[in-house]
């Protein structure tokens, strides 16, 4: 297509999806500190001043669950029970198992923790090779946390959601055509000076103005009132938020969510290996877009399929990009762990504003990948 519209969204860390994911990623990480060999794959549900942790551990660590995520809820700013949830006072029911013996003797041997799908995208839109939409949907959604946890707009609350609309023109950013902020308030803050307060300090120190034009447009709380929110306005759940996490709807996506779980499942491991292939290729002039997928099986090692397509940006075959990566690249579930890095207590960073696109992150790093 020439011309078109395309849409992201992102979320705030007090978005009661992301709060689950964050506790998720935070319990996994205190097992990685005392145990990097651990089995992690835990499940948080939010709802009316409840929490309730389930999944399975294999672990010689021994971690205080509800401490670890009262301390999240302390920290996202969760502190009243009436307008979301507070950490405080909120109810807990926790299940934990251990992993079943049945996946273990897969992955006891290097083999993949379950079968299924992964997909890895980039493309040269930004400096961080993500999607434009999505890079600056995140980038708004942090900001709306800063300028709340500074005091700068000393009457949000933590629940925020942000959402871009790009026009493209011969496929590329062409312009910013719409921005839409919905923020959690408090109740005596007035619509008008919400918006200008949005507008003031979190729009215009992120948004390039040069991509605005008098026909952009930008909307802050639609309805009028944000002020039940987290929680208590809807219920939270780990793994929820699988689109915000990747590419904002620019690729496909497999389904299988990243937080709570541990290296071991591909779901997680292997999409970031796929992000870092793709990056590599876009970055190394090998194309300008690219997307690939990647498949496994339980308990085995070496993936089941490769795909690439560069959307016809490709500067060398396809096929001879594929062979590059097989070569380069060892795909098992161990190799991946290994390259990457990931038996380190990382994950709450990855939690909030995209897995992708934060340069810290290992599977971030541009390395040499030379044509043939």
């Amino acid at each position: 297509m020439k011309h078109y519209y395309f849409t992201s969204e992102s979320v705030t860390e007090g978005h009661p999806d992301k709060l689950c994911d964050l506790i998720s990623d935070s319990i996994l990480d205190e097992y990685l500190k005392q145990d990097e060999n651990s089995r992690v794959a835990v499940e948080t549900f939010a709802s009316k001043n409840t929490i309730t942790i389930a999944g399975q551990v294999t672990s010689k660590g021994e971690v205080d669950i509800e401490k670890v995520a009262r301390n999240v809820m302390k920290e996202i700013g969760f502190d009243n029970e009436n307008t979301d949830i507070d950490y405080r006072t909120c109810k807990f029911s926790i299940n934990i198992t251990k992993q079943s013996s049945d996946i273990a003797m897969g992955v006891d041997i290097g083999g993949a923790g379950d079968q299924g799908i992964m997909f890895g995208y980039a493309a040269d839109e930004t400096k961080n090779y993500m999607p434009y939409a999505i890079d600056l949907a995140h980038k708004l959604a942090k900001q709306l946390t800063k300028v709340r946890k500074t005091n700068e707009i000393p009457y949000l609350r933590p629940d925020g959601k942000v959402q871009v609309t790009i026009e493209y023109e011969e496929d590329k950013p062409k312009r910013i055509d719409t921005i839409l902020v919905s923020t959690q308030h408090l109740e005596e803050i007035s619509m008008e000076e919400l918006k200008k307060e949005i507008i003031e300090k979190v729009i215009l120190p992120i948004v390039p103005t040069e991509k605005m034009d008098e026909n952009t447009k930008i909307y802050v709380n639609p309805t009028g009132r944000f002020v039940i929110g987290g929680p208590l306005g809807d219920t939270g759940l780990t793994g929820r938020k699988i689109i915000v996490d990747t590419y904002g709807g620019y690729a496909r996506h497999g389904g299988g969510a990243f937080s709570g779980k541990d290296a071991s499942k591909v779901d997680r491991s292997a999409s970031y290996m796929l992000r870092h292939i793709a990056k590599n290729v876009v970055a190394n002039g090998l194309a300008k877009k690219c997307e690939l997928q990647v498949s496994y099986a339980i308990g085995r090692k070496e993936p089941i399929s490769i795909w690439i397509n560069t959307f016809n940006t490709n500067t060398i075959e396809e096929e001879k990009i594929l062979e590059m990566i097989k070569e380069k690249f060892d795909l098992t579930p161990n190799g991946i762990i290994k390259y990457l890095d990931l038996k380190k207590p990382i994950y709450a960073k990855t939690t909030n504003y995209g897995h992708f696109g934060k340069e810290e992150m290992a599977w971030e790093k541009i390395v040499s990948f030379s044509k043939p």
